[in-house]
């Protein structure tokens, strides 16, 4: 389907303005966010994907939509492990809490481009290529069983190579500045702590997107389908780390369902040119997974103590 330009520039345009009306009014002060705003702001980011999804079943037809929610709950669900991730990587830095809704806002805007360069790519790869499906597919679910054996792996921010060389290229202060990114002291320009928490930020999410972005096609192979899906998942994972930090540990059931949609959809890969799966049932195998794993999750951990946030 012929998606025209104007759609695409409209598009952008929305989540520009969302992300300026975020950053520039609504969270122009330095704060911590609070549980209740993040809360709110996590529902405001589900209610615009479920908005945007009702403007794809009316223009785009109720495959395309299906799709749309499809691929949306996909990168939800694989984002959970990101908020992890994110968690250690503020731990090890040391980020201010008043400075973590800024940080992961840069974050995030740089997680943005990347993932449309590597839709594009990807995009380009399966028209072109009809094996690079199969290649997909058997990458998830290696994946898949690379989860169901890792057991809990730790997370070693030091060990990023794109860390090292930012330390070896560039002078870097011990000592934040406010949310600055860089500050200028003795005649040179030094990089804070900030910055560096930035730099392991994106290349995590590199790594996150080299098994979400295969996943959603899987689903839909549609560029527009995959990357507004992947834009609207990607929004709500901020507000979605500061609701969620504090009680992370209580999803420990979550992973068996993760597991089970990587494989489901990577078999689904596999089998594309061989067999048909209605969209409905993608829909429901991944939705139906997932709320079974939260639901798991939480009736077998509801007299546990959730602690702290992990980023705290």
């Amino acid at each position: 389907m012929l998606i025209p330009l104007w759609a695409w520039v409209a598009f952008v345009l929305f989540i520009l303005f969302c992300l300026a009306l975020d950053l520039g009014i609504l969270h122009k002060k330095t704060e911590t966010p609070t549980l209740k705003s993040a809360l709110g702001w996590t529902a405001v980011w589900a209610t615009l994907s479920l908005l945007f999804s009702a403007v794809v079943f009316r223009y785009m037809g109720h495959e395309h939509g299906m799709n749309y929610l499809a691929g949306y709950l996909v990168e939800m669900s694989l984002s959970l492990d990101n908020i992890f991730v994110i968690a250690v990587i503020f731990q090890y830095f040391k980020v201010p809490p008043e400075n973590q809704h800024r940080l992961l806002f840069y974050g995030i805007l740089g997680a943005q481009v990347l993932r449309g360069v590597m839709i594009g790519a990807g995009t380009a790869l399966v028209r072109r290529f009809d094996w690079t499906m199969y290649l997909f597919g058997a990458l998830l679910l290696y994946t898949a069983w690379k989860m169901s054996t890792a057991g809990e792996e730790e997370v070693h921010p030091e060990h990023n190579p794109v860390l090292k060389l930012a330390k070896r290229f560039f002078p870097v202060t011990h000592e934040y500045h406010g949310d600055a990114f860089t500050v200028f002291a003795h005649g040179r320009t030094f990089l804070t702590p900030m910055a560096l928490a930035l730099v392991v930020v994106e290349t995590s999410d590199v790594i996150f997107a080299v098994d979400s972005i295969p996943a959603i096609f899987g689903i839909t192979t549609e560029p527009f389908i995959v990357f507004t899906s992947n834009i609207f998942a990607i929004l709500g994972l901020r507000s979605l780390f500061f609701a969620l930090a504090w009680m992370l540990r209580r999803f420990r059931y979550l992973k068996p369902a993760v597991i089970g949609v990587l494989g489901f959809v990577g078999v689904k890969m596999l089998l594309s040119h061989h067999v048909h799966v209605p969209v409905e049932v993608s829909l429901g195998v991944i939705a139906g997974a997932l709320a079974l794993g939260v639901g798991v999750s939480l009736l077998l951990t509801r007299n546990e103590p959730e602690g702290g946030p992990p980023a705290s």
